[in-house]
């Protein structure tokens, strides 16, 4: 071995750039924070026109705060033909408002993302550049130690060079050791940065679905206000025909019924609204997006099939439909005995019980309207008769609130509770497939199918009950 081998590596030294993040600097509000003020002004630098926007932007939210305290206020005020067109008229301007500050806020994000999305381009290309590093290290430092001492003393080498290669073996090992820490380093900063732009792109994203259900709320409330406004230049009685006319729509909607899967019963459409009310306020999943995904999973369990579980050794079955057999029915080694032991304490036939029969691929054997698999529904047992205030050996997976409930807790450990786009989104498509969108063939078209039946309901449904 010759030291001039080693020398590039010796004097290896591997640097980490920083990647400093530009402090917002909040000037005096303009005169009217929500104008179209995302454009970029005469001379203003990037810089300029950021702090610009978020200072728009913390101006709009607070118009957008006074807005709805004058639409909760109209709200309050007796029902008459003036006062719905007045909350029609605040309820307008709260949505758009809410579009500006949405459109600013979206805006101010632009650069932010494609600061964050430079920053984690080049850690990475630092990270790929360490990692051929620590590998060619590696590599010299394994030659080093495959020379052993009589290859030394029999090689032409002086014994003083022999030490001198040694000495090179110690700081390769050090150097090593340095480019492993950094390395590490790199790749925790890598994550944070990615973290981040995940965050922000999220929070871009749950900006443009609140515009979208905005401008379908504005353009609902505009048509309510133009017929009250047509009717206020005839007389109150016309009036009283409409008022009429809503509370029959009302009676409809609530009359309707609520499709349910597992084989339960369909409900009113009102009363499902109410279990999904009562578990909202329980968990802070949104009514809607709850009815949504329990809707969603009616029409799964419709294309799925039901069955009964005729062996518990084996989990096969026979179908509803067809009374064929089928095999994989309930996951023996994982759900048939907490099945049982569901079944007993509710005074029900196992075997005269309908469940999901299996898709494509993995087992059947879901219960009720939710949905949920025998395993899975015993781990929330406790906590749906503590937020029902019921014993727990009457928790019935088939009883439609407390399949209402369940859906509602576990949704709520998937972080719907937050109630974004991106976080309803994010816990649809888990409650399907158990993990985040695109990591499973279907989830991302069940959680989008979710979200545009979670939007049609509160726009076609819940809106008009709450005389919206």
């Amino acid at each position: 071995m010759k030291r001039s081998a080693y020398a590039f590596f010796i004097a290896f030294v591997f640097v980490l750039a920083p990647f400093p993040l530009r402090a917002a600097v909040i000037t005096a509000p303009t005169v009217d924070p929500c104008a179209d003020t995302t454009s970029y002004l005469p001379n203003e630098t990037t810089a300029a026109h950021q702090t610009r926007l978020e200072t728009d932007l913390t101006g709009c939210e607070a118009e957008e705060s006074q807005a709805q305290s004058a639409l909760t206020q109209a709200q309050s005020q007796s029902q008459s033909l003036q006062s719905n067109i007045n909350v029609l008229t605040a309820q307008i301007k709260v949505a758009q408002l809410n579009i500006q500050a949405k459109n600013l806020l979206i805006a101010s994000l632009g650069k932010q993302i494609s600061d964050k999305q430079q920053t984690v381009l080049s850690l990475t290309a630092q990270i790929n550049q360490g990692k051929a590093t620590l590998a060619e290290l590696i590599r010299k430092t394994d030659e080093l130690d495959q020379v052993s001492l009589a290859e030394i003393l029999l090689s032409d080498d002086t014994l003083t060079q022999a030490l001198s290669d040694y000495d090179s073996f110690s700081s390769l090992n050090s150097a090593l050791q340095s480019t492993a820490a950094e390395l590490t380093d790199e790749q925790t900063q890598t994550q944070n940065a990615e973290d981040a732009l995940t965050a922000q792109q999220n929070q871009q994203e749950d900006a443009l679905a609140t515009i979208q259900q905005d401008e379908a709320t504005v353009k609902q409330a505009q048509a309510a206000k133009t017929q009250l406004l047509t009717v206020s230049k005839g007389n109150e009685a016309a009036y009283t025909k409409i008022v009429a006319q809503k509370a029959a729509n009302a009676a409809s909607i609530k009359a309707a019924l609520f499709a349910l899967a597992g084989g339960s019963q369909a409900i009113q459409f009102g009363q499902a609204l109410a279990y999904a009310q009562i578990a909202s306020s329980k968990t802070g999943v949104a009514p809607a997006f709850l009815l949504a995904i329990l809707t969603q999973e009616t029409n799964l369990g419709a294309n799925v099939g039901q069955c009964y579980v005729t062996n518990f050794n084996t989990g096969t079955g026979i179908s509803l439909k067809t009374g064929s057999a089928v095999s994989k029915v309930m996951s023996p080694t994982r759900d048939t005995t907490p099945f049982r032991t569901i079944t007993a304490a509710l005074g029900l036939d196992p075997l005269k019980q309908v469940v999901s029969c299996p898709q494509s691929v993995g087992w059947g054997g879901a219960m009720g309207p939710a949905q949920f698999i025998p395993s899975t529904w015993t781990l929330l047992e406790n906590r749906i008769a503590g937020a029902l205030s019921e014993p727990v050996a009457n928790v019935n997976p088939w009883n439609p609130q407390d399949a209402f409930m369940a859906s509602a807790l576990y949704l709520s450990d998937l972080g719907a509770g937050a109630g974004t786009y991106s976080s309803e989104k994010t816990a649809a498509c888990k409650y399907y497939s158990g993990k985040p969108c695109g990591y499973v063939t279907g989830s991302t078209a069940y959680g989008n199918s979710v979200l545009a039946l979670m939007n049609s309901i509160q726009l076609n449904k819940i809106n008009p009950l709450e005389g919206l």
